[in-house]
Formats: C-alpha cells, structure tokens, sequence
C-alpha cells in the first residue's frame, strides 16, 4: 500500500537537496550514478538501491549499478514483465510491494540479500522509458507518497546521467567506426601518390564524410569522396554502409556513373531518410584519364603543370536519397597529363558563415598547384581551412607521377 505524508519540513528538503545537489554534476556520470544510489540508500533509509538500463532490441532490463547488494555484478538481465523491475518496465508506474515473496524475484541477488520490501520507478529521457530504479529494505515497510516521489527525483538524475554516459558510450563507438572506415595509409598504386586530411567540425568528432582509394582488378583506381546528412554515430553508422556498397558496385561496373546509380537504389530502398553526397572517379590503368561522376557533390579542382588550377566544369546529378524516380546519371572523362594534381573535398573546406560559396571556390583554387601530394594536401589546409570549422572536412589529394 502506497500512502501520503502531510507536509514539507526541514528534514524533507534536506532529502531533496541531497538527490537535487549541484555538486553530483562535477562527476563523470558512472561516479555519479554511485553517489546518487548511496544518497539514495540514506534519503529513503533503505538497504539496497539498483539501477536497470533497458535494451530495446532485447527487450530486457540490464543491471548497470547497484549498492547494498552481496557479490554486487552487472550484467544481470530482466526481461520486461517478469519480477519486480520487469513489471515496473512493462507497467510504466510506480511499484510498492511492502511484503514481497521470493517469487515476485527473478534477481538471485535480491533473494540472497533478505530484502522485504521493494520500491521502485521508471526512468525516462525524451518521453521514451530508458530503465528502472528500485530500492530495497530487510524489514516489512509502507511506502510513502513523499517516499515515490523521491525515488522518482533520484530516477530524472540518473536518468540524465544515463544519457550522458550513453552519449560518452556512441561517441567513442562513432571514433572508433570511423576511424576503421577512413585509411589512416592509402594505398600504393603504380603512377599515383596520393594524400588525404580528414578534420572534424563538430564537438563528437565525428560526422559522414569519407574518402577512398583503391585499385580495382581492371587495373582502374577507385577514387571517392562523400558526404553523409547529419553527424554523429548514425552518420558513422549509415557512412560505413554506404562505403562497403560502393565497394562491392564497383565489382559489378566500372561505370562511375553506373556505380552511382546503384548506390541510389541502395539508399532509397535501405536507407530512407537519409541524403548523401559523393563523387565517384575511376583513373585508367595507364594513369591518362580519369572518369567523374558526381551525385549533388562539390566538383573537383584540377591542376595541370604549367597551368593555373581550375574547379571542373562538370555536370552535376541530384544527391542520393532525394526520392524513388532514380535520375540518369553521367560521368565526365577528363585528361591527366603526368603531374597532375585532382583535388577532392566536402563541403566544409569551402563553406563559411556569410560569404558565398564562390570566394571558397576562389580560395581554394589558387592554393591549388601542380606539386606533390602530401605538399598539396598542407597548403589547401593551411590557406583555405579554418582553424575551427563549422563542419567536418574531407580533403583527398591524387597525382599521377
């Protein structure tokens, strides 16, 4: 039985503040959750405090920190519906049960420990339910009105601290993804050097650009840069995809054009909702030509020895992912006389806040010589890319020697 208690007194808001303090913020959110379930102990005079995060795909409740508990593990799981934290999962309410039985506990840990009693509330973040918290007693006890809403003050603190540790968990995710998917070498391929520089613009440090190289067994040279909507651990996530199916097209056509068309399919049909930039360029086995395809993507700047760098005058398809009538889509075949220089790029290399796009065109242009590309790659970063970027850069450099 859940009843009310009559009135705010000192010792209530001293409870509040204890679960309220602006000091809990100072820790990193795993130390935090441990302070928050001592203090939630001591507030609610309770033996044990545990907290359950869901996994939706599972549909169970996974313990990720608890107190008071013997031999105190994570990784214990509830499915939603079954016990005590299940129902609460499953009810989305608060649930009291003073005098509880062995069967009303799935978790060996709560029998082991003598509890009576339990307590415990939904956490939420975004309106959507992300786990459980509950508290334990060894002896028979009511719980209160005031005593829920404490519990429930306590479960929007660890509930934001959750999120942050999550967030901390997909960022390092998102790093770890990317950086598997850029080539921290490109590779060595006859009559080629090329370089590359990747930046991020936003504070994940991580967003949807990429860039490729490889040789196909043709002996063409796949050469891509793209650009994926968004930032984050999705546009990591739907990047990677993205890259691995361009890949595996190329087998099938060494048509740019071609490949780019099939890669449209793939994101109407898979990945819907999602908008994606890409430049797709095949260079002939002799090093002579090169074939460009662009899908909504930043044309290239070209320089050739002797002669003032250009940004190519190429024709420009719709980006990926605008809808289900797939365009025609081109390529262009452009000459390479031997040191040639083809760069590559995203958006945020050229784009700034109050200026059109054509003085960053302009910008880059003229830092644009026929010169090695490593040498390449330093100079447009050093005159053309801002120190703090608004967006993410992709910058890849190719020359054929």
């Amino acid at each position: 039985m859940i009843e009310g208690q009559d009135g705010e007194s000192d010792e209530w808001l001293s409870r509040i503040e204890a679960l309220t303090d602006t000091s809990l913020s100072q820790l990193d959110p795993d130390d935090l959750l441990d302070e928050l379930l001592d203090r939630v102990r001591a507030v609610l005079h309770c033996d044990t405090a545990a907290i359950l995060l869901l996994d939706l795909h599972a549909q169970q409740l996974v313990a990720v920190a608890a107190k008071g508990l013997p031999q105190a593990r994570d990784g214990f799981r509830v499915p939603v519906g079954q016990g005590f934290a299940g129902r609460i999962a499953a009810l989305k309410q608060p649930l009291a049960v003073p005098r509880v039985q062995p069967q009303d506990m799935v978790n060996p840990q709560l029998v082991e420990a003598g509890i009576r009693s339990l307590l415990g509330v939904p956490m939420f973040a975004a309106g959507e339910l992300i786990g459980v918290l509950h508290v334990g007693c060894r002896t028979p006890r009511e719980f209160t009105t005031n005593d829920i809403r404490l519990l429930r003050l306590a479960a929007d603190r660890a509930g934001a601290a959750t999120q942050a540790r999550a967030m901390g968990i997909d960022r390092a995710a998102a790093l770890a993804l990317q950086r598997s998917l850029l080539p921290t070498r490109l590779p060595d391929a006859p009559g080629i050097e090329s370089a590359a520089r990747y930046v991020p613009g936003h504070d994940s440090g991580v967003g949807g650009d990429w860039y490729d190289v490889f040789t196909l067994p043709s002996g063409w040279l796949g050469v891509v840069i793209g650009d994926v909507s968004g930032h984050g651990l999705r546009s990591a996530v739907v990047m990677g995809r993205l890259r691995s199916a361009l890949r595996a097209y190329t087998l099938v056509t060494e048509d740019p054009a071609q490949t780019l068309t099939l890669l449209g399919r793939k994101v109407h049909h898979f990945e819907a909702g999602n908008l994606a930039t890409v430049l797709y360029a095949t260079i002939s086995p002799d090093r002579s030509t090169v074939r460009i395809s662009l899908a909504g993507h930043l044309r290239p700047v070209l320089a050739v020895p002797g002669r003032p760098a250009i940004v190519t005058d190429l024709p420009v398809d719709p980006p990926l992912g605008l809808g289900p009538r797939q365009p025609h889509r081109q390529y262009t075949e452009l000459p390479l006389p031997t040191g040639s220089v083809l760069v590559c790029y995203t958006d945020g290399l050229v784009e700034r806040r109050g200026e059109v796009i054509d003085t960053g065109f302009e910008r880059l242009r003229a830092a644009v010589v026929a010169e090695p590309a490593e040498q390449v790659c330093d100079t447009v970063m050093a005159a053309v890319a801002r120190k703090h970027p608004d967006d993410d850069i992709a910058l890849l450099t190719i020359r054929t020697i």
